[in-house]
């Protein structure tokens, strides 16, 4: 059984030193040689999740109406002052509320929704209310999650990285035969790709067996860009920049 054929050669560069044609209907000497370098090239970054959701729900039951409410509204203002004196703004706070009578009793339900940026500050306000309220709230795992913006910020990073990649490799080819490279002539993303992370949404796929440096990073997003560009080759590189 013959051996299995070697991969095929990854060429990342290539020298082109092919005469331009001339013009049709041209008379004249030929034109002079188009001297380019063709390089491909490619970046990946990733981005850690930019936002964090937390859910607690709370309840009371009682024979009175009025007491059933007074006491989730007691600590639902609680709750609301504790994010606030973290720096979590009201717009970033939400509250449902629930009312029904079961039996001879009143409940009152009600679920705080709270986004968090920061998610030192989060562990803080979650630990207060666990200390505070104890069982008398429940925290569900936090949901950690990207804003489009976010997303937006990675695709356009890992491109402009993988121009830079490209660029540089274009650069050292020059070198490496003597040449100075000059302005690009075209550069054209071939092909993106992005893997991980969570957009916004409402459901959650964490184990809560995880700790938390596991969901954020379970939630990370991934991007990688390869791009094909043909830079110029201005001629011999000088001997100021062979010392440089």
């Amino acid at each position: 059984m013959a051996p299995p054929a070697p991969p095929p050669s990854r060429v990342f560069a290539e020298l082109d030193l092919a005469p331009s044609p001339a013009p049709e209907g041209h008379v004249g000497p030929p034109a002079l040689p188009g001297r380019e370098v063709h390089v491909s090239g490619s970046a990946e970054l990733s981005a850690r999740p930019d936002r964090a959701r937390v859910s607690l729900r709370l309840g009371s039951r009682k024979e009175a109406a009025a007491a059933a409410r007074s006491s989730v509204s007691r600590r639902l203002q609680y709750i609301a002052h504790s994010a606030r004196l973290h720096g979590v703004p009201e717009e970033n706070m939400t509250v449902t509320e629930d009312f029904s009578r079961v039996e001879n009793t009143y409940q009152m339900e009600a679920e705080v929704c709270i986004i968090f940026s920061d998610f030192g500050k989060m562990q803080n306000v979650c630990n207060l209310l666990i200390e505070k309220l104890g069982t008398s709230v429940t925290i569900n795992t936090p949901h950690f999650y990207h804003t489009p913006e976010a997303i937006d910020t990675l695709r356009r990073q890992v491109c402009v990285a993988a121009v830079g990649n490209t660029r540089r490799k274009a650069q050292e080819v020059c070198r490496l035969f003597g040449q100075a490279l000059g302005k690009p002539l075209l550069i054209k993303e071939e092909e993106t790709k992005e893997w991980g992370g969570h957009i916004d949404s409402h459901l959650s796929h964490s184990a809560d067996s995880q700790t938390l440096q596991e969901r954020i990073q379970n939630a990370t997003a991934y991007a990688s860009c390869r791009v094909f560009a043909v830079f110029e080759i201005k001629g011999k590189e000088n001997q100021r920049n062979k010392l440089l």
